[in-house]
């Protein structure tokens, strides 16, 4: 399935660089499917690169200026403007190297320009909870992916490993579920409905 995936990006490519989407809800394995694509469609090849949504997360100190800290990763807690300027230098920047920012879950920070792509890349995957929201101002970024697909995973399976991506980063098991079944929940009820505005819909079984 993965290599099918692969050449449907690269298709997309045809007439210059692409941007693909990858939506889902928080744990339903879009960094996964985003990290296989690209080593897929670089093993046949065609230069590629991930752009995480992640990366445009507030920092914590405005998250707490705002009074955000609670809600970290809904949708009020990105820099959504920033996120969209980087895209649209992406799909104009074929040619040039763009740097960009990346989210390091020890730091629990952005770390800005820890990631490259590079002047001959292809294909960017780009992936985040939100690329297909229809309300403002998430609804200006599907007009720059060329296609959103979604991953679609059952909210037990999404549960049990953010629970687990929590507790690595030294939180209690308590914390780590009362977190996820309260801010985690929350926001993949949200998401659920924008697979609908996918082209492709994928399951974890599915790669």
């Amino acid at each position: 399935m993965i290599r099918a995936l692969a050449e449907r990006a690269d298709a997309l490519a045809a007439g210059g660089r692409a941007v693909v989407g990858i939506a889902g809800s928080p744990g339903a394995g879009k960094s996964t499917l985003a990290r296989w694509l690209v080593e897929e469609l670089e093993d046949g090849g065609t230069p590629a690169a991930v752009l995480p949504m992640d990366g445009f997360h507030l920092s914590a100190a405005e998250l707490a200026e705002r009074g955000l800290s609670a809600g970290k990763g809904a949708p009020e807690t990105f820099d959504v403007d920033a996120y969209l300027a980087l895209l649209r230098e992406v799909r104009n920047g074929q040619g040039l190297a763009v740097m960009a920012p990346d989210y390091d879950r020890e730091l629990h920070e952005v770390v800005p320009g820890r990631l490259m792509i590079g002047p001959r890349v292809r294909v960017v995957v780009t992936e985040g909870n939100y690329l297909g929201l229809d309300t403002p101002p998430w609804n200006r970024v599907a007009p720059l992916l060329d296609e959103l697909w979604f991953v679609e995973a059952p909210w037990e399976l999404a549960r049990e490993r953010l629970i687990a991506r929590r507790m690595a980063t030294g939180r209690e098991r308590d914390d780590a579920v009362a977190w996820v079944d309260s801010v985690d929940a929350a926001n993949a009820a949200l998401i659920a409905p924008t697979v609908d505005r996918a082209r492709v819909v994928l399951r974890p079984e599915d790669y």
